[in-house]
């Protein structure tokens, strides 16, 4: 067999991303593992907002925001969808086909190196571990179609090779991290918004302890100070470990909310805003730090960053009096 596929009909040259990729949002993209499921999710025809409770949940880990990701049990639940690890033991090609071949989609932790849809950014400048969910495999023509981020793209010939067909100078290669999904059967349209509703109050249970924000506003001088004189590389890997991911997980909120509401929740448009006004916040604020890291000055930045705090009460507070607080008088 030439080429083997999971998910028929999709096309690299008219892929239209889901709208919770829009480039209007504050946050189009929002980490490679998120923005992948949720386009995979939509291609296999779901509502990938069903999924979107766990985002109350994130907290900072006293370095970083936490990297969040759909927790495998609400795929489960929502979708019949599992992850789950493929052990790489021979041929990487030929271990995605056998699971193309199947109907499932391998994810595939690999260099952005070789990835075309970075051009501009790390395709053939710098080296950068990212995940693609693999989706047509062709070996005669070489040809990869995969989901990255937000989109859907095409690669071959020299990039195929380096990725699927690393040379081995001696003995066994080293094994990229690999897992795959598959897909089962998903809970009605009806039943996911129950479901959903449940999820957002069990996540709920576990907000954090202390405000993410105030927690991060206790070290953020010092972070910073290690800014100025670094070069613009370090700025985007803290920027993306901190600000976007703080800023995509409450703008993700914000429309999780939304569809909530569309589904006969109106108690929710102060949550809304709130976790509306961090997403838009944390982009000021990402702006902000990347002028200090090229003018070598330190901004004063208590007062955004006490806003945010302040956001995030409401937002959490609000949630936690309607869902938690129901859900126990129920």
């Amino acid at each position: 067999m030439q080429t083997a596929c999971a998910i028929d009909g999709l096309d690299p040259a008219t892929y239209v991303r889901h709208g919770l990729h829009d480039p209007a949002r504050n946050w189009p993209e929002t980490n490679c593992y998120v923005d992948l499921l949720i386009e995979v999710l939509a291609r296999r025809g779901h509502d990938p907002r069903a999924a979107l409770a766990f985002t109350v949940a994130q907290d900072y880990e006293g370095d970083q925001f936490t990297f969040f990701k759909i927790p495998a049990a609400d795929l489960a639940l929502l979708y019949g969808v599992e992850i789950l690890e493929l052990a790489i033991f021979d041929q990487l090609e030929d271990h995605a086909r056998v699971q193309l071949t199947r109907g499932r989609l391998p994810l595939i932790e690999v260099d952005s190196y070789y990835l075309p849809d970075t051009r501009g950014i790390t395709y053939r400048h710098s080296h950068s571990k990212t995940t693609i969910g693999v989706n047509v495999l062709d070996s005669v023509d070489r040809r990869l179609d995969y989901f990255h981020n937000g989109g859907y793209f095409r690669l071959e010939g020299e990039d195929f090779e380096a990725l699927l067909r690393p040379v081995r100078d001696n003995g066994l290669p080293l094994f990229p991290y690999v897992e795959f999904i598959k897909f089962g059967p998903a809970s009605s349209a009806h039943k996911q918004i129950e479901m959903s509703r449940t999820l957002l109050a069990q996540h709920l249970r576990r907000r954090p302890a202390r405000n993410p924000f105030t927690a991060w506003g206790d070290v953020i001088g010092a972070d910073i100070g290690r800014l100025i004189g670094r070069p613009p590389e370090w700025f985007h890997t803290y920027a993306f470990s901190t600000l976007r991911q703080a800023g995509a997980n409450f703008e993700l909120l914000a429309t999780y909310l939304a569809w909530l509401q569309e589904h006969g929740d109106p108690a929710l448009e102060r949550a809304r805003l709130a976790a509306e006004a961090i997403a838009g916040g944390t982009k000021i604020l990402q702006f902000q730090f990347a002028r200090a890291s090229a003018r070598g000055k330190v901004p004063d930045v208590a007062d955004a960053v006490r806003q945010l705090a302040s956001n995030y009460d409401i937002a959490l507070d609000s949630l936690m009096n309607g869902f938690v607080a129901r859900g126990a008088a129920a």
